[in-house]
This record gives C-alpha cells, sequence and structure tokens, in this order.
C-alpha cells in the first residue's frame, strides 16, 4: 500500500470466474438469510422464544461465499501496486480529494447520527427496561424487543433529514477540487453558456436523490412504527 500526493494505492483481487462465483454464493446467502430471519420470526411469535439472527445471518452470507469461491479454484491473485520513477501504477486508487470528501463526510454525519441515536433510546423511559428484566430479558432483548421498537419512532424523522443533508454536504466536495456534479456543471456552464441546462441538471438529479431517500425513510418508519389495536 502506498500513501502519496496522488492518493492511496492498494492490492484489489484480480477478477475472474472464481471472484464471480464468489459474488454469486454471497448473493444467494442473503436470499438464505433473509428466509432465515422469517423462519426464526415465525418461531418467535409462535412458541415466544427468540433464536439468534444477526450472527446465523452473518455465517450463511460468508458460508455460500467460500462455498462459491471453493467452486471457482479459491483464486488468490491480487494486483498490487508497483512504485515507479514517476508514479504509484496498478492496484486500486482513490484521489487524495476523495478520501478528504469521504473522511470529512463520515466524522461530520457520524457525530449528528450518534447524537440522534442516543437522544432517541434516552427518550423511552426507564419503566421499560426494568419492564424488560423483569420479564427475564438479556440486555440485547431488552434493546431489540423492548427499546429499539420504540426509539424508532423518535430517531427516524430526524435521521432523515440527517440523510437529506449528507447528500447535500456531498456537494462542498468543490471546495477541495474534487470533480463531483456541481464541480463539472460550473466547468460545463463556463464553458458553454448553457446555465439553465446545467442548473436543471443539478436540480433534476439532487432532487430525484432526496424524493428517493425520503421515500425509502417513509416506507422504513411505516415499517417500524409500533401497530396499536
Amino acid at each position: 500500500m502506498y500513501v502519496s500526493k496522488s492518493g492511496m494505492s492498494f492490492p484489489i483481487p484480480e477478477w475472474g470466474f472464481g471472484q464471480a462465483l464468489a459474488a454469486a454464493g454471497m448473493a444467494v446467502g442473503l436470499v438464505v438469510s433473509w428466509l432465515y430471519r422469517r423462519w426464526a420470526r415465525a418461531q418467535f411469535e409462535r412458541t415466544g422464544i427468540p433464536r439468534p439472527t444477526f450472527l446465523p445471518s452473518l455465517a450463511i452470507v460468508i458460508g455460500f461465499g467460500l462455498i462459491g469461491w471453493a467452486a471457482g479454484g479459491a483464486p488468490t491473485a491480487l494486483d498490487f501496486p508497483e512504485k515507479t520513477e514517476m508514479n504509484v501504477s496498478g492496484g486500486g486508487a482513490v484521489t487524495p480529494e476523495f478520501l478528504a470528501v469521504v473522511i470529512g463526510l463520515t466524522i461530520y454525519t457520524a457525530a449528528f447520527v450518534a447524537e440522534i441515536v442516543r437522544s432517541g433510546i434516552q427518550a423511552v423511559a426507564w419503566g421499560q427496561t426494568e419492564a424488560g428484566s423483569a420479564l427475564g430479558l438479556s440486555r440485547g432483548q431488552q434493546l431489540k424487543l423492548v427499546l429499539l421498537p420504540q426509539a424508532l419512532r423518535v430517531i427516524i424523522p430526524p435521521m432523515t433529514n440527517q440523510y437529506l443533508n449528507l447528500t447535500k454536504n456531498s456537494s462542498l466536495a468543490v471546495a477541495i477540487g474534487y470533480p463531483d456534479l456541481v464541480s463539472i456543471s460550473n466547468t460545463t456552464l463556463n464553458q458553454t453558456g448553457r446555465a439553465v441546462e446545467c442548473i436543471a441538471i443539478i436540480m433534476a438529479v439532487y432532487l430525484t436523490l432526496s424524493l428517493t431517500t425520503a421515500a425509502l425513510m417513509n416506507w422504513y418508519n411505516s415499517r417500524a412504527a409500533i401497530k396499536e389495536r
């Protein structure tokens, strides 16, 4: 791995038949893990006995991926970057501007997301946790079955706003020279003089992203809502 003024270079797998089978196996594993989670939920509703879902689902996805990888000959070839007299060639690479955008937006957004989740969990009355303990639920079961279903009603609305802010804050990449949509549109506008078309494209892209994000979060909010009798 090399870090230079050109960015960060790192080894990547050489794509072949084995990697394709591994990806197909993981896709099959996702379907099987989804079926397992549905079965585990049905068993819980029928018997009242909770069954683990996260670790078995993760093991299913990884297991099917390994099966596909082994069926494809278990390839281990990697494309390593090589340092030359002028630059670094080969492997994968990301530019310094891209790293700055990703790290900056990640740290900034993560702070808001952490505060939203913390406040949502603390909004649930402590008596709910005590009630879960009285029923004999473990700490993990209390979080999954008692706290989160109630906290999500408080978490999802501000989380939706934060996702929308993240989409719009990505336009700040132009300030550090990363060629994002706004930067390319500005360059095109200066070279062609077609301001209406360029601004219309920017508006259409951000409007589509915002409406898609809002639709997905509204769908998740309806799924997470507590069903009242």
